[in-house]
């Protein structure tokens, strides 16, 4: 099992795009645990309230407020901050709003991607730069997709996403390359929760919300199958991704997917766990929309095998982490979790996916399967 190496990141100039957003808060408040100098580059947080603000990440990093698709203020960024690393998360990310804000999510995440990868080219010191894509960027099918599977998107997020990756990979070959010792990859994760996700149209917001407010949470498509990993499983992904670009760029330099090791669950699990622990009830809504994957399943062979990278919260488990997430959240009115999430998560060590597996196969969520 490989861990994240302190040493690597002490005092590395790391810039951050997206990193006032769900997965970008988890990310900027592990690297300033491991004590990295930060510079984040979003749009404000969506609310006052939300975890960015109430982790204080403010009080870590240097917090740049821009728009990624301002490919000038993204360029001036990069020259006055010389970061030796990069992780690009700003994006967006609900495949509903695509939906209804096509023109905006194709300028955001293609665009936007465009703009950052053209601006790494200014930095001088660029060692690694690792672009969040995401599961959705494959072409559906009911098969786990690999790295090398085709790439596609039957709507607008998905297509945005899997345009992005095309994008790095153009990028990898001409400007960004390992030849001039720069590590450029995608990072292709499942689907991410965690405490503080307070986003709409996704699964565990809505669920979150709806039982705060003593409703029946309707859920469109119950029987949706999606790869579900902790939002810290992703991210400890990421960090190790970023080393291992930085150290071995030839060999490295490629798309990477991160997702469970155990076979996936559908939303109604998910969903009944998660109101299980928060007290709650769901209900299925009939739905006409066609537009969503009916099933997505990812292989993270390669991580596992060579990055070292494996999950340490199978599925039960990351449920319960969020939920212990949220409860927090209302009981101390404070994202002080995070910071306590990432020193267990630290500490566990990596699932068993021949026990998470069998489980599965056999339809018995179970415990939380995590180790001390």
């Amino acid at each position: 099992m490989t861990k994240i190496d302190p040493t690597f990141w002490l005092n590395r100039r790391v810039l951050v795009t997206g990193h006032t957003g769900f997965k970008g808060s988890y990310l900027a408040a592990w690297l300033s645990e491991l004590g990295a100098d930060i510079v984040g580059v979003a749009h404000p947080p969506a609310s006052p309230a939300g975890l960015f603000a109430l982790a204080g990440l403010d009080q870590r990093l240097l917090n740049v407020t821009a728009d990624v698709r301002d490919r000038a203020r993204l360029e001036h960024l990069v020259v006055a901050s010389s970061p030796e690393i990069v992780f690009h998360l700003a994006a967006q990310p609900v495949v509903l709003d695509g939906l209804k804000r096509p023109l905006d999510t194709f300028d955001t995440n293609i665009q936007g991607t465009l703009n950052i990868l053209q601006a790494a080219r200014r930095a001088p010191d660029l060692r690694a730069m690792v672009v969040i894509t995401s599961d959705k960027a494959y072409r559906p099918s009911k098969e786990p997709r690999g790295e090398a599977d085709h790439l596609g998107g039957i709507e607008p997020y998905s297509a945005s996403k899997a345009c992005a990756d095309i994008i790095a990979e153009a990028y990898r070959h001409c400007y960004l390359s390992p030849e001039d010792g720069i590590g450029l990859a995608t990072a292709r994760a499942g689907n991410v929760i965690g405490g503080g996700d307070f986003a709409a149209d996704r699964l565990v917001p809505d669920l979150v919300r709806g039982i705060a407010a003593g409703q029946t949470v309707p859920l469109r498509h119950p029987d949706a199958i999606r790869p579900w990993q902790h939002v810290l499983d992703a991210v400890h992904g990421y960090l190790l991704l970023a080393e291992a670009l930085a150290t071995s760029p030839r060999r490295f330099a490629r798309a990477w997917n991160f997702g469970p090791v155990q076979a996936p669950w559908p939303v109604h699990e998910v969903a009944d766990r998660l109101a299980a622990r928060l007290g709650g009830q769901w209900a299925a809504v009939p739905t006409t929309g066609q537009h969503e994957t009916p099933v997505l399943r990812l292989d993270p062979t390669a991580a596992i095998e060579e990055l070292g990278w494996r999950p340490r919260l199978d599925t039960a488990a990351a449920v319960d982490w969020t939920a212990e997430g949220y409860r927090r959240l209302e009981a101390e009115a404070s994202g002080r979790f995070v910071f306590d999430q990432i020193e267990r998560f630290a500490d566990l060590q990596p699932v068993d996916d021949a026990v998470a597996r069998g489980r599965a196969a056999v339809g018995q969520p179970g415990e939380a399967h995590v180790h001390a």
